[in-house]
């Protein structure tokens, strides 16, 4: 990447409950902490008032923040295929928002991005806080979703191809 191209990243933790967002800027080689929180969901409301709540929630961040990119964590499948399915729509929404402001998104395991933050996809959250702590020491996390989403920003910043030169490449091979 240019070292004078500077970018603004949201990476975004999906989840019913509780969508973690962090946003960083980045510029050449350097990482900086912007703002970060969680858009909660009412357990109460029936499942399409949640998902509105999140996209409402998520829509604000991006009309505070205005990111140029987004990263969003890749869900599992778990034995619960009807927890899986909520997660997925919640998901669904990470992906839409960004996309409606014709904003690239990129989709990232979650043991990639413990590999990209710790150099282990096999990382104990404690692990990931403290390399979060390491590469961005000006942010504290609001909670463990936020903190998931900040790592999710770093997975974009260091693998993104936020310059577009490998979609460029590929475009002049075909």
């Amino acid at each position: 990447m240019n070292t004078n191209t500077s970018h603004r990243l949201i990476g975004l933790d999906p989840g019913l409950r509780f969508t973690g967002w962090g946003v960083i800027d980045v510029c050449g080689a350097k990482l900086v902490h912007v703002a970060n929180g969680s858009v909660a969901s009412r357990q109460t409301d029936p499942l399409a008032a949640r998902l509105v709540q999140i996209e409402n929630g998520l829509e604000e961040v991006f009309d505070t923040w205005a990111p140029d990119h987004a990263g969003v964590e890749q869900t599992f499948v778990n034995r619960d295929g009807a927890a899986t399915l909520k997660l997925g729509q919640a998901r669904a929404i990470c992906l839409l928002v960004p996309a409606r402001r014709d904003i690239p998104v990129h989709e990232y395991a979650p043991n990639f991005i413990k590999r990209a933050v710790t150099g282990s996809g096999h990382a104990a959250k404690e692990q990931i806080a403290a390399m979060i702590k390491v590469l961005l020491p000006q942010a504290r996390a609001t909670d463990e979703h936020a903190a998931d989403a900040l790592a999710v920003a770093i997975t974009l910043a260091h693998a993104g191809d936020l310059g577009g030169r490998l979609a460029k490449a590929l475009e002049i091979g075909k």
